[in-house]
């Protein structure tokens, strides 16, 4: 029987469930995490790489493609922002409003339309992670249920999925435009629990965002950090169960 009521009642007086594993170093055989029922994996730069963005938001930005950063984490800021406000913008419309917002305080000068041309695009058509479709393929031969949990819009995972080959890899694709509260926030994590009727525990959460993973842990997911390059964890938040370098690597861990 599903325990979310417990977990929502928890959520509502203000309790952070975490695990209860010791996780300094890492599980070891007397401290292993049970086997998880489902993997759910984010999506952009987990699996999907950024890379091909650069060039796209580098020029709508004059050529500085070093400002891809500045723009992918103030898109995340104000999702967080309509999050907290009640608000709800898609996660394309914020991300053409973080990108006028970077070249207005660097002195760019650049319209809506052009704004969100060099983000949607590219963005519906990213590669996966070189080790992102032999390593989904090694963990459903292992018997594991994958779902996907992104920021996204569910028209644009399912472009996304579709144009990176990801479509029949996964059980189900989840988004947060269903409750229109972006991740972190703890309600789409429960939202996938109540849908696929299992326990917090017995869910993986695996991201490359250390922001993510610390809204998984907040609601007893079990955590895994994949450390794409320029991706670190932050330092204040419950360390993940796994921390490991790609898919291939998660699926020599899990058991």
């Amino acid at each position: 029987m599903i325990k979310l009521p417990l977990t929502l009642l928890a959520l509502t007086l203000g309790v952070s469930l975490t695990q209860t594993s010791a996780q300094d170093n890492g599980p070891t055989p007397e401290n292993a995490m049970p086997r998880p029922k489902v993997i759910i994996f984010d999506v952009n730069e987990t699996l999907l790489d950024l890379e091909p963005l650069k060039t796209s938001v580098g020029k709508a930005l004059g050529g500085r493609e070093e400002f891809l950063p500045l723009w992918f984490s103030t898109m995340l800021h104000y999702s967080l922002v309509e999050t907290l406000s009640d608000s709800y913008h898609s996660f394309g419309e914020i991300g053409t409003a973080a990108l006028m917002m970077v070249a207005e305080t660097q002195g760019i000068q650049l319209n809506e339309e052009d704004a969100r041309a060099s983000i949607v695009t590219p963005l519906r058509s990213l590669p996966p992670h070189p080790d992102v479709i032999a390593g989904l393929n090694a963990l459903k031969a292992k018997g594991y249920r994958i779902v996907s949990l992104t920021n996204s819009s569910a028209v644009g995972v399912e472009t996304q999925f579709r144009n990176a080959g990801l479509t029949d890899l996964f059980e189900k694709r989840f988004t947060v435009e269903t409750l229109k509260k972006y991740k972190p926030h703890p309600a789409p994590y429960l939202m996938v629990l109540e849908e696929l009727e299992i326990d917090p525990g017995e869910a993986l959460m695996v991201a490359a965002h250390a922001w993510d993973l610390a809204g998984a842990t907040n609601v007893g997911l079990q955590t895994a950090f994949v450390a794409r390059p320029g991706k670190a964890l932050y330092p204040h938040a419950t360390e993940p169960d796994y921390v490991v370098e790609d898919l291939a690597e998660l699926v020599n861990i899990l058991p």
